[in-house]
This record gives C-alpha cells, sequence and structure tokens, in this order.
C-alpha cells in the first residue's frame, strides 16, 4: 500500500544508528506549540552515506540536519557550503532551496559556543592558563576545535589511534590532567542503549578543578559525566547545545 503523505514541508535527521535521537520529538513539538501545520519531521537512519541521494529525491524536503558518522561525509553530495562550514569541515545542516540546490550550513559550532562559554566564563575568571582536551577526532571534533580557537583556549586531540600531533589515550595521566582542565568527549560512547561504555580516561585524577562537557545526551548523564563528577568536576551533557542548533536549524530554513 502507498504511504499516504500528509504533509507539505519535510525535515529530518540524516545518521546512522540514531534511533535515540530527540530531534524529531524536539520538532514535532516545535511545530504543534507553534500551530506549523503539513511539517513533520523524520529520522533518516541510513547505512551508508551514498543513500542520502534517495533522501534528496523526496520533493517535499525542505531542509535536514545531519549527524555522526555523515557530518563530513556529506559534503561531496551538496551543492555548496557557507564560510563556517566549510572552515570547520563539517557540516551538520542542509537546506533546500527554491532551486533544489542542497547547501550546508554549521549550526553546532553556535549551538556549542553559547553553550559552553557562559559555563567558562563563570567557572573560570583567569582563562589566562586554560587547555582543553578535545576526545575524539570526527567531524564533532572539528566543529570544537573552531570554537575553542575563538575563544583563544589552547587544545590537544586525543585519538584512539597514534597520528602526529595527536595524544593517544595511554599518555594522559595525573599530570597531563593538571594541565588540562576542559575535557570534552567528541566520541559516542556511552550513547544509550551503550551505557555502560565510556572513553579510557584515569578519573582517579579528576579534581573539582575540572569541568567535563559531553555531547552526548542521551542518557542525561553518560559514564564519563558520572565518573567525574564523583570527583567533584562540574558536568555538562550536549542537551542545550542541541536545542541551541536545532532552533538556529529552523531560522536557516526558513530564511
Amino acid at each position: 500500500m502507498k504511504e499516504i503523505i500528509d504533509y507539505k514541508f519535510l525535515f529530518g535527521l540524516i545518521g546512522r544508528g540514531i534511533s535515540y535521537s530527540f530531534s524529531r520529538k524536539f520538532f514535532l513539538e516545535k511545530f504543534k506549540n507553534e500551530s506549523i501545520f503539513h511539517a513533520d519531521y523524520k529520522i533518516f537512519d541510513i547505512p551508508k552515506i551514498e543513500d542520502v541521494s534517495i533522501i534528496f529525491q523526496n520533493p517535499c524536503l525542505k531542509g535536514c540536519n545531519v549527524t555522526i558518522p555523515y557530518k563530513t561525509s556529506i559534503i561531496p553530495f551538496l551543492t555548496k557550503i557557507v564560510a563556517e562550514a566549510e572552515s570547520i569541515g563539517s557540516v551538520n545542516v542542509v537546506k533546500i532551496d527554491k532551486n533544489g540546490h542542497r547547501i550546508g550550513y554549521n549550526t553546532d559550532f553556535l549551538g556549542f559556543e553559547l553553550s559552553f562559554k557562559k559555563d567558562i566564563n563563570r567557572l573560570y575568571h583567569n582563562k589566562k592558563n586554560l587547555k582543553a582536551l578535545i576526545l575524539g577526532t570526527g567531524g564533532v571534533s572539528k566543529t570544537i576545535s573552531f570554537v575553542l580557537k575563538r575563544l583563544r583556549i589552547p587544545y590537544q586531540y586525543v585519538s584512539r589511534t597514534k597520528k602526529k600531533g595527536f595524544l593517544v589515550y595511554e599518555d594522559i595521566n595525573k599530570d597531563l590532567l593538571k594541565k588540562y582542565k576542559v575535557i570534552i568527549n567528541c566520541t559516542p560512547l556511552g550513547t544509550s542503549p551503550n551505557i555502560n561504555l565510556c572513553p579510557s580516561l584515569p578519573y582517579q585524577y579528576v579534581s573539582s578543578e575540572h569541568y567535563f562537557y559531553d555531547l552526548v545526551y542521551n542518557p542525561n548523564k553518560t559514564l564519563f559525566l558520572k565518573k567525574a563528577e564523583e570527583k567533584g568536576a562540574l558536568i555538562k551533557n550536549g542537551l542545550e547545545m542541541l536545542y541551541l542548533q536545532a532552533e538556529e536549524s529552523w531560522k536557516i530554513w526558513n530564511s
């Protein structure tokens, strides 16, 4: 039986293994609260990025969000990308214009910057010696490093494999954690349903001087955040960032 389409405007989230996402719930509630009729938001969980071509064929599609692991690999499927997204090398929003052009944007950096900066300003009056560790080296980590550069906070990437200029998890010890007070998790480790996983860190050396930020938001408190909180660190998940970047996405789709 053919699907009956009762919407005029379609939006959605493109990713892989993303049944946990809150994005559909967020936008459907937004549509209801703002009396936006004939609009829908779907989860496009695709096994490989090439399948995005099928999604883009839908004539009702006006825009979509992009999440792991496709924030970088989606770029060749776009007509163009704006300057910030090109500079970052990562796209999390696509707008379909009236000519069918697929334009890539990055609103993650705005969501993270707004969410992160207010905490940093409140917690660290002297930011002169503040340094950050970025856990993970994917598309999201590029966004985080872009923001840290803007805020003039030196950072180091931490990777699972040896790469020139990157740390590996085995390098993180007591002395290193004394120098790096901000730890940002850009990996999917700990995401529901795999809630018993977390980045491999020597959590015994974490203190109340540390700030742990996890871009994962489901569950609300990952094992990464729980372990840090037990040692007195201030913690934050990625939910506020999600909401902030989602609102920015909506502005782009309607501009």
